[in-house]
């Protein structure tokens, strides 16, 4: 029993341009539907017409996935550490469990967070499955009757009545003015009328352009048909969006593995380093293998989910003051990372609906009565209301033009009308007018209207043609066409005595004109579009329109048009063209909802972080497949759920906001974690230098923790850190291999002062407390020594390591040319001086500190004013080598 997925999207054409003849021969059917056998033959076949979840993860699943995964590893293996450092084994001065209870609590708190997430992702499907109906009505075995949808299966036979939901994707053999509404597939709120006619092999096959199907979801609007399931569940266009967003994994965390990936490659290298050098040097083994991994606990910042988070949920509120929702704040680092934008056509470059451009004669000149008769023709078709007739109608709100269009229908008395359909693709009403008489006007299709003319009237003169040749329309007409334009034709012809209208009557027409339609850009959008490139983010557009209404659109408002790619010429490209083409266009029309997923993979592939911005249904595949999906408050239900930002307006400009302000949290992210990361590294590598030489531990292992933790607090306040404009105006990634580097580049530059504050500490200043160097003193004298020295260097590590955050912090010249916020400065004043008065609180004993002489600080002054000059030079020259710092 085959029951993998397979894309719909072949099998629907196929039927959509073969007779029904074939439909009923290709499935065996007959005009009285299935029978049980058969029923039982197309459910083993095609599987049956449930869309809930292929593979639906237990509990347990989703527990392992947010507590297992390379940072919860580290920050476990901290914890565990620092129990038997700091509780097991009782140091010297007293047991300390602080440092292991915040660890297991930031733990708890990152996994508990995306174990909510993951739990909430299956929402999305099960919305979907909520939208379909519970029975429908079949024909089995020559008897109607109803069934649960879900034991539909391909070949049945479906009857559609006005006010139903599509069970499954159909090819109508019957219609009896059957309009439906695809607004939960596509996102836009045109109605469409269907029929059961063969399509024409010519025609575009966006969802929008099969008008002899029904897809499942979609609502029947008004009037009924009758048709024959193709395609069931999962393997229905509405199934297949819901299988692909199952499918689809995000990798919000791949920037933070990274991360944590370098943290684990540096512990590695240097446990057994520091293990090694302080066995031997102080022969205490089990002493050395604990402070070894203390050295390790004191690599890693701690307090990184918490910071994260934090930066995170402020990023957040900014945007949403700004009119954008972020609904999964880890989407917040790919939003900062983003540079390429992919986004549709309709409603974000364009408006949701089409303005009436020009109204011409035969020629090409500007003509009133063609837009009079238009307008009489738009205003008293009672067909469904379509966007063309809606921009004929807004003539009446012209400037000065109102009474006049107001006025209009009073002369003309309705008598009949024939609707819109697809076999005439035209509408015609029969009016009687003031003083003329009683009056045919057809508006339509321009060949559709054309074959229907005898004549054309120009001047007033009316010229008889042969509705045959159509050369001279299409010269008047194509360059439109070709400039992505919609052009109607109106005719006419008088009809006197007349009081009822037969299709037979829409012959021996006069053509008068044209009526042109535009699908004008947004006026906002050519200006975002210039803040998103200064944003360096690139702009393509991903559409299911026809590519010259697309580079119609994209001319306009400066989007290079030199290559636009459709997705048949897509699927003919070799894989290594496909991987330079999506590069070289920026505008893909004619797409398939899996070629745009497709088209976003491979820019992924290429190194790029990609947003998707969409609204529909068959959006759904390209916006999971993005690193971050985009979607708007007006979108259907399901692209809403599974978007990870709402916009509150579908607006490029309220994206380019959101942009900013997520750039700014990305930003205040990054600089915690390098220069906590690069500071704790030179504390490291100071230990592991001064290990060597020492006749003791230059800092205990509960110093250290209790510096970085002491640190790392004051670093709670980075996410509300100003953000230099140079750093937001490009996007930014999380990279290992970029941490790396500046670890390894900055980290040594405070190891270079740590090891001249150890000569200081070890020559000078103990020896001159104590009465003697380290190896002349009495075992009591000795464990004095090592405070003062733990002491001096604790005071010095911390001034550097807080300072350092304001060096670090920005490119330009700190405290001059860029100064951290106001609660910044506040809160890391405020921590420098109250660490610095502990060593002369009674607190200080417990935590194996001591006061030291004033001339100290004289000391320390100057070796931190050295500090932050040298770092001063060294980052103007890792700049300019490197052309980054954070």
């Amino acid at each position: 029993m085959d029951k993998t997925y397979i894309s719909p999207h072949e099998r629907l054409k196929k039927y959509a341009l073969e007779d029904i003849s074939s439909v009923y021969e290709d499935f065996h059917l007959s005009q009285d539907g299935l029978n049980e056998a058969q029923i039982f033959q197309m459910r083993n076949k095609y599987g049956s017409n449930q869309i809930g979840y292929a593979v639906k993860n237990s509990f347990l699943h989703h527990l392992k996935r947010a507590f297992i995964n390379p940072f919860s590893i580290i920050l476990f293996v901290l914890a565990a550490v620092s129990f038997i450092t700091d509780v097991c084994l009782q140091s010297n001065y007293g047991r300390n469990g602080t440092t292991v209870i915040i660890i297991l609590s930031m733990l708890l708190l990152s996994g508990t967070v995306r174990l909510l997430q993951e739990l909430k992702a299956g929402h999305a499907a099960e919305l979907l499955t909520e939208k379909i109906q519970t029975t429908v009505t079949v024909r089995r075995e020559g008897h109607i009757m109803e069934v649960p949808s879900e034991e539909l299966v391909v070949g049945d036979i479906v009857r559609l009545s006005a006010g139903d939901r599509v069970p499954a994707d159909i090819r109508l053999i019957r219609t009896n003015d059957l309009f439906v509404s695809q607004s939960l597939l596509t996102g836009e709120s045109t109605i469409l009328e269907k029929n059961a006619e063969r399509l024409n092999p010519m025609t575009h096959t966006s969802l929008n352009s099969f008008s002899n199907l029904a897809f499942m979801g979609t609502i029947v609007i008004s009037g009924s048909g009758e048709g024959i399931v193709l395609a069931a569940g999962i393997n229905t266009v509405y199934g297949s969006y819901l299988y692909e967003l199952q499918q689809t994994k995000r990798g919000f965390e791949q920037g933070v593995n990274s991360i944590a990936w370098v943290l684990i490659r540096f512990m590695a290298a240097l446990i057994p380093f520091v293990f090694v050098i302080s066995g031997i040097t102080k022969g205490d083994w089990l002493t050395s293998f604990l402070f070894s991994l203390s050295v390790a606990v004191g690599l890693t910042p701690e307090l990184l989910p918490m910071v994260v988070n934090a930066c995170l949920a402020k990023g957040s509120t900014a945007m949403g003051k700004k009119q954008t929702i972020v609904k999964n704040i880890n989407a917040m680092q790919s939003f900062g990372s983003m540079d390429i934008l992919c986004v549709d056509k309709t409603g974000t470059l364009t408006g949701d609906e089409v303005l009436l451009e020009y109204y011409l004669d035969i020629l090409g000149d500007e003509r009133q009565d063609v837009l009079d008769c238009a307008y009489l023709n738009s205003f008293y078709h009672t067909g469904v209301a379509n966007h063309l007739d809606r921009a004929v109608l807004k003539c009446s709100s012209m400037p000065g033009k109102e009474e006049y269009f107001r006025s209009l229908p009073e002369k003309a008395e309705k008598l009949d009308e024939l609707p819109f359909d697809y076999d005439r693709k035209c509408v015609s009403i029969l009016l009687s007018v003031q003083d003329k008489g009683n009056y045919i006007i057809t508006k339509g299709d321009v060949d559709s209207v054309y074959s229907r003319c005898r004549y054309v009237c120009h001047h007033d003169q009316v010229i008889e043609v042969d509705p045959s040749d159509s050369g001279g329309v299409h010269t008047v007409v194509d360059e439109m066409l070709e400039d992505g334009m919609k052009v109607l034709a109106v005719a006419c012809k008088p009809a006197p005595g007349q009081s009822l209208l037969y299709p037979e009557d829409e012959r021996d027409l006069i053509l008068l004109g044209y009526v042109v339609f535009f699908d004008a850009p947004k006026s906002s959008a050519a200006s975002a579009l210039d803040k998103l490139r200064q944003l360096h983010v690139h702009v393509k557009v991903l559409t299911g329109d026809q590519k010259s209404v697309a580079v119609s659109i994209c001319r306009r408002l400066g989007i290079p048009t030199d290559l636009a790619l459709t997705g048949e010429e897509i699927e003919s490209l070799t894989e290594d063209e496909l991987i330079t083409s999506v590069e070289q266009a920026s505008i893909f029309a004619e797409l398939t909802p899996s070629q745009k997923s497709q088209i976003i993979q491979v820019l992924r592939e290429n190194g790029h972080s990609v947003g998707f911005l969409g609204d529909g249904m068959n959006d759904l595949s390209a916006m999971t497949a993005a690193d971050v999906g985009i979607s708007v408050d007006t979108a259907a239900e399901a692209a809403k759920e599974s978007a990870d930002v709402i916009l509150l307006k579908k607006d490029l400009n309220v994206l380019e906001q959101g942009i900013m302000e997520g750039r700014k949290a990305f930003a205040n992210m990054s600089k915690y974690i390098r220069i906590t990361a690069s500071s704790n590294f030179g504390n490291i590598l100071s230990i592991v230098l001064a290990g060597a030489f020492l006749p003791f531990l230059p800092m205990t292992a509960v110093q250290l923790l209790l510096l970085n933790l002491l640190y790392d607090i004051l670093c709670m306040m980075l996410p509300w850190d100003n953000v230099d404009a140079d750093i937001y105006d490009k996007p930014n990634i999380w990279s290992g291999k970029t941490l790396g580097r500046f670890m390894r580049f900055f980290g040594p530059l405070s190891s270079l002062f740590d090891l001249i504050t150890f000569a200081f500490l070890y020559y000078f200043l103990c020896p001159a407390l104590t009465g003697g160097l380290f190896p002349e003193l009495s075992p009591a004298m000795q464990e004095q020594y090592a405070i003062l020295f733990h002491t001096g260097w604790f005071l010095e590590s911390l001034w550097t390591q807080v300072l350092i955050l304001h060096m670090l912090r920005t490119k330009h010249l700190p405290f001059a040319q860029s100064s951290a916020s106001g609660i910044v400065w506040l809160v890391t004043s405020a921590g420098l001086l109250l660490l610095t008065a502990v060593v002369y609180l009674p607190a200080a004993s417990w935590l194996g500190l001591a006061p030291l002489p004033l001339y100290y600080f004289a000391f320390l002054a100057a070796v931190v004013l050295a500090y932050m000059l040298l770092v001063t030079l060294a980052k103007r020259w890792y700049i300019k080598k490197y052309h980054e710092l954070l």
